[in-house]
């Protein structure tokens, strides 16, 4: 917002311009008395700086899942991913502070973690038994090697894309890193809602990712349009087959072992 009375001071036409400025709006080309003009600089003043490219938007919404033909319960919507491209990306710094992806239950937490590139993600280790997660994604391919309970190793993703994370010791883990070319991004709540804060003014696209669905893409501009519900069918499974980080079928643990 403005600070009262300063408009004049950023900006102040000369009275003849202010004159045009009336017969456009309608004044029939009669001089504009000194308290309209000043009102129209600052009307005009909040108008260009709304338009310009520093204007932002909210956008809320809702993700609905199918299955099958049939509606899942809202908080699955949880391990989708819902960001905006705008056509203009420009730069971005990433965040200095890290990310964090912990094994807990002999499961990764969160199962999904949208960042952006650049970003560095630490995996602690919150169970009493050993962990080793990895991932044979290409450009951002990583292992900790095998570590216990405490901070655990740490990744920097420089490259945009999806990364597959497992556990070499337990077949059941797996998660998602969904790696970012754009600062915009967010993840649904229990109830499927989401909201995107702060986007750029313009079209862009509205993606929606779900890792047991192909992604969903719409065009949408944030001054235009603040609200979306999408419907995603899910179709594939919910562990996917997969070969531990030698490329090999896991085996069964010796009894025993605290794996």
């Amino acid at each position: 917002m403005l600070p009262a009375g300063t408009c004049s001071a950023v900006y102040d036409p000369p009275r003849d311009w202010g004159d045009w400025v009336g017969r456009v709006v309608g004044h029939g080309g009669l001089p504009m008395r000194d308290g309209k003009r000043k009102l129209l600089r600052c009307s005009l003043l909040v108008l260009l700086v709304g338009a310009g490219p520093g204007f932002a938007a909210d956008v809320t919404g809702t993700i609905e899942l199918v299955s099958a033909g049939k509606s899942l319960r809202a908080n699955e919507a949880e391990d989708a991913v819902v960001y905006f491209r705008p056509k203009g990306l420009t730069a971005f710094q990433a965040p200095a502070e890290r990310a964090v992806m912990s094994t807990r239950r002999k499961q990764f937490w969160p199962r999904i973690l949208p960042i952006a590139m650049g970003t560095t993600v630490q995996f602690p280790n919150e169970d009493v038994i050993l962990h080793n997660a990895f991932s044979a994604s290409t450009g951002n391919a990583f292992d900790t090697g095998v570590y216990a309970a405490g901070e655990g190793a740490t990744h920097t993703f420089a490259r945009p894309g999806l990364v597959k994370v497992y556990c070499n010791v337990h077949h059941s883990m797996f998660a998602h890193i969904l790696v970012l070319d754009t600062p915009y991004f967010a993840r649904p709540d229990a109830q499927g809602r989401f909201t995107l804060r702060n986007l750029p003014a313009g079209e862009g696209s509205l993606v929606v990712f779900h890792d047991r669905s192909s992604p969903s893409r719409q065009v949408l501009d944030p001054a235009l349009q603040s609200e979306v519900t999408i419907r995603i069918e899910l179709t594939t499974r919910k562990v996917p087959p997969h070969a531990n980080k030698f490329g090999k079928p896991y085996g069964r643990p010796l009894d025993g072992n605290r794996y």
